[in-house]
């Protein structure tokens, strides 16, 4: 019977072989002339109603992004980066929600999902940076030392992968974005079809004042959508009452 540590050499390397096969992202990097280098980073999608959140509009590609709050915000994160055509991971995320990254607009076969990556999912993002734009990876309450922090934050930004961290401790990310759910519509004295979500946002930036909004997760043209309220209120209002399951809302 071969040892634990024989287990994982295998997991790593089938998770090597599946980055491999994944078509090789920075093609047209290459292939553009070495011109002036541009004023600003290339921005990750992220749903539309964060970026007006965050500076710059959105999360730069290569960056560390320490998270705390609601998931259904990491699963928005997810659904934007594969809906638009960029490859993700999700790893020690076990409450993440298919369907309800489906109903975001994800494109599942762009995830890579890994529920339980063992005792060390660091290591298992470090893996997943070489070949994916997003890597989200829940840290099981784990404080990582700064020594390794900066050795992972160089991978990532080396590669242009954007790794999003959760549940732990990371000292000296790029970005910090905290979430709380403040409320909830669509139900009548606790009965009746949820409707809406509505959410606190919080973006902490090295070299930004702090940026704060609200976000309202409810359904639009058939998906569930990020709605800025301030912005767009009257499209929520009149938008079809469809059921919001419980993977979106938590």
């Amino acid at each position: 019977m071969g040892s634990a540590a024989d287990t994982r050499a295998v997991q790593l390397a089938e998770l090597r072989r599946r980055i491999a096969a994944i078509p090789a992202r920075g093609v047209e990097v290459v292939e553009r002339p070495p011109v002036v280098a541009e004023p600003r980073a290339e921005l990750l999608p992220v749903p539309p109603a964060l970026a007006g959140i965050l500076p710059d509009g959105g999360v730069p590609k290569g960056s560390v992004v320490a998270y705390s709050g609601a998931g259904s915000l990491l699963t928005g994160l997810l659904a934007a980066v594969t809906g638009g055509g960029g490859y993700a991971a999700a790893i020690g995320l076990p409450r993440l929600g298919l369907l309800a990254a489906a109903e975001m607009g994800a494109d599942l076969g762009r995830l890579a999902v890994v529920t339980d990556p063992g005792p060390d999912p660091v290591e298992v993002a470090a893996v997943l940076l070489d070949g994916l734009d997003l890597v989200v990876v829940g840290l099981a309450g784990i404080s990582v030392p700064p020594s390794r922090t900066r050795i992972l934050a160089a991978r990532a930004r080396s590669k242009g992968s954007t790794l999003v961290v959760t549940d732990g401790k990371w000292s000296g990310p790029t970005l910090r974005i905290d979430s709380k759910v403040t409320g909830y519509s669509g139900l009548g004295r606790g009965r009746g079809r949820l409707c809406s979500v509505h959410l606190d946002v919080r973006v902490h930036a090295r070299s930004a004042q702090v940026r704060t909004g609200r976000l309202d997760l409810c359904p639009h043209n058939g998906r569930v959508e990020w709605v800025a309220p301030e912005t767009d209120s009257r499209q929520v209002a009149v938008a079809p009452a469809v059921g919001i399951g419980r993977d979106v809302a938590s």
